[in-house]
């Protein structure tokens, strides 16, 4: 089984929306889609992937504000974040308003998602970890076989998520990074929230914020 992977940037924060799919299988999953919907749905059509579900890392508006509507218009569940992004959620159309996004229906997730937890598509196996700090209910989705991660905005080239949102919390994300990231393996590569990819290893000896070189 081969898992494939096409980066959708979407909405004015170029949110890096994801298409994930086995190319076996041709049935896949989008990862954080915050708007844009008709790109996304080209790119699923021009792609000829069948969409089983839709993943959410965090519930922040970039990642989270259409995955509502795109649930519903295909009929497919929504799986992710963690139940302490609940107020996020709830605070969407709100959020959304304020920005001048799409008046998008609200949602709540079909399934809420823990740590340790396996997410399933088009016959590919995720890992979940639950990695806290940038939101309280940030997820990852990680794929061992094609030795991908989608991190949403725990962390990014060079630099790591805010934390000085609502419930963010400076100690608990480095915590999540070097404790939930770095044991999946320094060849992992990563899909960030925003901006380029890059793998582990790279921000173990680079970064900033989290290089082994800050812990020695």
């Amino acid at each position: 089984m081969t898992l494939k992977a096409a980066i959708l940037p979407v909405t004015p924060f170029q949110q890096n929306c994801t298409l994930l799919w086995n190319e076996d299988t041709m049935r896949g999953a989008v990862s954080d889609p915050g708007g844009d919907l008709d790109r996304i749905m080209q790119a699923v059509e021009e792609l000829g992937v069948t969409l089983e579900k839709v993943l959410l890392t965090h519930g922040h508006l970039d990642h989270a504000s259409a995955a509502g509507e795109l649930a519903r218009r295909l009929n497919i569940p929504i799986e992710g974040p963690h139940r302490d992004d609940l107020f996020l959620i709830s605070d969407l159309a709100k959020q959304g308003a304020k920005y001048g996004f799409p008046a998008y229906e609200g949602f709540e997730p079909t399934r809420w998602l823990e740590d340790g937890d396996k997410v399933e598509v088009g016959g590919l196996t995720f890992d979940v970890r639950h990695c806290p700090g940038h939101t309280p209910g940030h997820v990852i989705f990680f794929n061992s076989e094609a030795r991908l991660a989608i991190v949403g905005d725990v962390l990014f080239q060079g630099s790591i998520g805010r934390t000085d949102l609502p419930r963010g919390d400076y100690q608990s994300l480095v915590t999540a990074i070097r404790e939930k990231l770095w044991p999946l393996g320094d060849d992992v590569t990563f899909v960030p929230g925003h901006g380029p990819l890059s793998t582990f290893g790279a921000e173990r000896r680079s970064n900033p914020f989290v290089a082994d070189e800050n812990y020695a």
